[in-house]
């Protein structure tokens, strides 16, 4: 059998290179993973599998040959290596998976002291700082800066000139968006919109066509961003107490909104704020807020509130281990929150649709004409029609029943959000001014989102 294991990390620069196995070492010894995610990659010309953090606590890689497969399962915290070596069989050494054991902890991807050491500093960061750091929009906006000034420019000059080209591209999107639709701005500020938080090349068309539209209504009091739990811990709504940096400049916390939630549902409601730390969902929004809204009279960009909203399908609502904030009762208590405190609100709900393709486990291919791959992409654009249709008609309720009855056949991934946003607002009416769905080169995987406005 080839060496199922035989393995390499990826240490960031500077960094000691992967420490050995130590036996004395309990989590060594019965080694337990952590949530990872799998991902195909190149070494040479050899095909390898990666392994990263799915929670995104740690930023380490480590890559192995794919029938390392065999091994995660077993790594359960109740095997030691030699029942490990055993149940897979095939061949399999003991120091084949003493070496991935070894590397895994020193990728922080094994639960134990590294990966203990790693989130507490994840912790200590994000409670220091009043704000959140750019990630994603950070990278694209030196991406821009680089092709205009060259690799070795300033980090001074990337970060004006990537600020400036990142304006300038959101200006070319809403033009290419807006250009032939009958009504390209909204008069009125709306109660709320949806947007997609699918990566900007993927999605900017949804973004432009719906913040776009704003650009001449009149600045809101504040914004509240309605986003999805993709990687963090909490199982019910997760509250943010932290503003948002961008290329474009820092959002500030509303902290009067803050207080009220903490004053009607108390801590648990920022419990897990630490999800937030490389949640996309909320930063990509941020420099729409800031380029279509603008600042006050003082320079000030709108005060946010971002939270995380978990799957209603999953427990009717509830937080699924009954221990987290439910959407009802989070719904309620913005409601009254807002009331108290006054002024003029926009609420974005955050939302992506379906998610398809063998990447998300489908087994039918999307690319290509042949029938099979044809049918399965037509399904999913009817069920996002019809999902959406529940949408536009205002029925969350309705949306919730159908989505748990056919138990999300195509990974709604932002239902909660969007219920959420409907339940606060109570729109008058409902208008979804696009839908586009984006697909990779290799047809892999596809990813669905609307653009909507709620009055």
């Amino acid at each position: 059998m080839t060496d199922p294991t035989e393995s390499s990390s990826n240490p960031p620069s500077g960094q000691s290179p992967t420490t050995p196995f130590n036996a004395s070492l309990a989590h060594h010894a019965k080694p337990r993973l952590r949530p990872v995610r799998g991902f195909p990659a190149k070494a040479g010309e050899q095909m390898v599998l990666g392994l990263a953090d799915a929670k995104q606590i740690s930023d380490r890689v480590v890559f192995t040959m794919p029938a390392a497969q065999l091994i995660l399962p077993m790594l359960d915290g109740n095997r030691t290596i030699d029942e490990i070596v055993t149940a897979v069989g095939r061949g399999l050494t003991r120091p084949t998976v003493e070496q991935l054991v070894a590397q895994l902890d020193d990728a922080g991807l094994l639960f134990g002291p590294t990966f203990e050491a790693m989130a507490e500093k994840m912790r200590r960061d994000f409670d220091s700082s009043a704000n959140l750091p750019p990630a994603s929009t950070a990278a694209l906006a030196e991406s821009l800066a680089k092709q205009e000034l060259g690799e070795s420019a300033a980090e001074a000059q990337l970060a004006e000139v990537g600020a400036t080209k990142l304006r300038e591209l959101f200006d070319q999107w809403i033009s290419k968006a807006l250009e032939k639709v009958e009504n390209p701005s909204l008069n009125v500020l709306p109660k709320a919109i949806i947007a997609p938080h699918v990566d900007y090349p993927r999605g900017w068309l949804n973004y432009a066509s719906v913040w776009g539209r704003l650009r001449v209504v009149d600045r809101p009091d504040r914004v509240v961003i309605l986003g999805t739990n993709h990687f963090g811990e909490g199982t019910g709504v997760v509250g943010c107490d932290k503003g948002y940096v961008t290329p474009l400049g820092t959002c500030e916390v509303d902290g009067d909104l803050v207080g009220a939630l903490r004053s009607r549902l108390g801590d648990a409601l920022y419990e897990h704020r630490y999800d937030h730390e490389r949640e996309h969902s909320i930063e990509l929004q941020i420099p729409w807020v800031q380029h279509v809204l603008g600042r006050d009279e003082s320079g000030n960009f709108c005060k946010v509130f971002g939270t995380l909203v978990h799957d209603p399908t999953v427990n009717a609502g509830e937080p699924y281990d009954g221990q987290g904030i439910s959407l009802d009762a989070f719904v309620e208590a913005l409601r009254s929150a807002l009331d108290e405190l006054g002024g003029s609100t926009l609420v974005v709900s955050s939302a992506d649709l379906s998610h398809v393709g063998p990447a998300f486990g489908d087994k039918q291919a999307l690319a290509g004409e042949e029938p099979a791959a044809v049918e399965f992409r037509n399904k999913v654009f009817q069920h996002d029609r019809d999902m959406l249709n529940l949408v536009r008609e205002n029925k969350p309720d309705e949306l919730v029943a159908s989505m748990a009855w056919q138990q999300n056949p195509t990974r709604w991934c932002s239902v909660g959000n969007l219920v959420a946003a409907m339940r606060t607002v109570r729109p008058d009416s409902i208008e979804i001014v696009n839908y586009a769905a984006a697909m990779d080169e290799q047809g892999l995987g596809m990813v669905s989102s609307a653009a909507g406005v709620m009055n």
